[in-house]
């Protein structure tokens, strides 16, 4: 852990949803702790089938959450733990499903709650194929969330997982923590 870093005390929750992308999380996750960053994984269902929880546990040296209905972590109102403690959430992947039900208010698993719920700001690192991305239902579900102050990195455009070329790869993982480092640094307060 480097020593009075710019995110030395922060707690970033990191959202990973259900995309190819979640394994450049685990990379997200290292460099985040490296910079001595608190980060706590919340993983949506979907997430889990790309990369196990374990990992990000081992990487985040924190419990890694999946559910909502976790009578545990649920007992005390969890979801509202992690929304109040965050300094900013970084949802990484955010998949086209993740953006649509956030954009729409739709809070029905731990992720979708906790970003509802926080008044810190929220960086979404989409991550799809390139027509998903380019669909115009999504690019209004982006306008959405950029004009209720929630905040957006990428895609890049390059080779996607699908086989396919063009815009809708996740960002690199250590543009994102710049990002983030950014972000933090500039005191940008959720008008949410």
């Amino acid at each position: 852990m480097k020593k009075n870093s710019s995110l030395t005390g922060k707690n970033i929750v990191l959202g990973v949803t259900g995309g190819i992308a979640a394994y450049k999380s685990c990379e997200i996750v290292r460099l985040l702790t490296a910079e001595g960053a608190d980060v706590h994984v919340v993983m949506t269902r979907g997430a889990t089938q790309f990369v196990t929880p374990m990992t990000f546990q081992a990487l985040s040296r924190n419990t890694v959450r999946t559910d909502i209905f976790n009578l545990t972590e649920e007992s005390e109102m969890g979801h509202i733990q992690l929304a109040d403690k965050a300094d900013l959430i970084l949802v990484a992947p955010a998949t086209a499903d993740f953006i649509a039900r956030v954009a729409h208010g739709i809070c029905d698993d731990l992720l979708s709650t906790v970003v509802c719920a926080t008044k810190a700001p929220v960086l979404f690192a989409p991550a799809m194929n390139v027509n998903m991305y380019e669909n115009k239902i999504v690019q209004e579900n982006i306008a959405t969330l950029k004009r209720h102050g929630y905040m957006t990195i990428g895609p890049a455009t390059g080779d996607l997982a699908c086989g396919w070329e063009g815009m809708g790869r996740m960002e690199e993982p250590e543009a994102i923590v710049a990002e983030v480092k950014k972000r933090l640094m500039s005191k940008i307060k959720a008008v949410r």
